[in-house]
């Protein structure tokens, strides 16, 4: 197939400041696509997924100021196809495509804890663990226990009538890895030693910049443990997409041992409303943007057909990607940009909600 068309121009979000809320300040303008070089693919979004980080890193002020670029545009996930391969790439144009960033920290241990098992990270978490063969404990309120339980969860701890960190010292068993996609309780971590076998690893997913959180990672990351008190290894990952994860994540969809739950669905326009109900934090499953053309396509075949592409910076109405290394997004109609790109292995699991959209 011929080199497709790319436009001179395309829409995309934008903001400058993000006092008063990312939501409050972003701008859908149009803006020159942007040129790829030598080692770059050119990338048609179709679809893109918000996440939580979007908003927390960019909101984080001091942060905000010194190392954004300006303007910046929001967001880490999409699905899209190539519209033009850098030379000498197997990539063909019209082959479609996906990326993310992430680390997948399910490693070591059998038994896994997700505090919070019902939103975009959680619910991949729970198959993924599974499809690897954990135990998977994670918490909920009681709306969605149902849910979790029929991702996989093996247990469910209902944080509506149980108080979390009570129930997991007063259970036998104990964890070898837990993520915590909520970042509601630092006690989980203080007194992980109870209910946590040594070695284990406790990953915080849930990062805020409020100056509480803050001086938690410091403490938590930075100060030995016998000044600090923790017991248990404490990482906050900063992911890198993997294609060799996120081609797995491919398999088993393929195979029919991980699905994408939606939450919501919105157009390009609606891009604040789409990040509104994610402040909310009752999202089941991912928030999907729909950015471009789209064609219906069963599961199966979209799974199989998708070529994971790593690292990407952003999305817009198309963009440019490195082959495999580092690449910056085009996106049909929106530039979604995340400069460190936060995340852990449900990240970029998360890529794949866009694989099931509009079915």
């Amino acid at each position: 197939m011929a080199t497709m068309k790319i436009p001179s121009t395309m829409r995309s979000w934008q903001y400058r400041s993000t006092k008063g809320g990312l939501e409050s300040n972003l701008t859908l303008s149009i803006v020159p696509v942007p040129q790829p070089t030598a080692d770059q693919h050119v990338v048609r979004i179709i679809a893109a997924a918000v996440n939580p980080v979007d908003y927390r890193l960019a909101e984080f002020q001091l942060l905000h100021r010194l190392t954004f670029p300006k303007p910046v545009s929001p967001g880490n996930d999409f699905a899209g196809y190539i519209v033009k391969p850098a030379p000498g790439s197997a990539l063909k144009p019209g082959q479609l495509v996906f990326g993310g960033a992430g680390t997948n920290f399910m490693c070591g241990g059998s038994r896994v804890l997700l505090n919070g098992g019902s939103g975009g990270v959680g619910a991949f978490g729970i198959q993924i663990a599974k499809a690897e063969g954990r135990h998977v404990t994670v918490t909920c309120s009681t709306a969605n226990v149902k849910l979790c339980k029929s991702l996989g969860a093996d247990e469910v701890i209902d944080y509506k009538v149980q108080n979390v960190l009570q129930t997991l010292k007063a259970s036998p068993q104990k964890y070898d890895l837990v993520v915590d996609n909520v970042g509601n309780d630092q006690n989980l971590y203080w007194k992980a030693h109870e209910y946590m076998n040594p070695g284990a690893k406790f990953v915080t997913v849930a990062v805020s910049h409020q100056f509480s959180f803050i001086r938690f990672a410091a403490t938590a990351q930075l100060l030995p443990s016998l000044l600090s008190g923790a017991t248990r290894q404490h990482l906050i990952v900063f992911g890198n997409g993997n294609a060799e994860d996120l081609r797995k994540i491919a398999d088993w969809i393929v195979e029919g041992k991980i699905k994408a739950v939606i939450d919501s669905k919105y157009n390009l326009e609606e891009l604040r409303q789409a990040y509104q109900r994610l402040k909310t934090g009752r999202a089941r499953g991912k928030i999907i943007v729909n950015v471009g053309q789209w064609r219906s396509v069963p599961l199966e075949r979209m799974a199989s057909a998708m070529n994971p592409i790593e690292h990407p910076h952003g999305l817009a109405g198309f963009t440019a990607v490195d082959r495999p290394a580092t690449y910056s997004m085009l996106l049909s109609g929106i530039t979604l940009r995340d400069p460190l790109a936060l995340s852990y292995f449900g990240n970029l699991r998360r890529v794949l909600s866009s694989t099931m959209i509009n079915k």
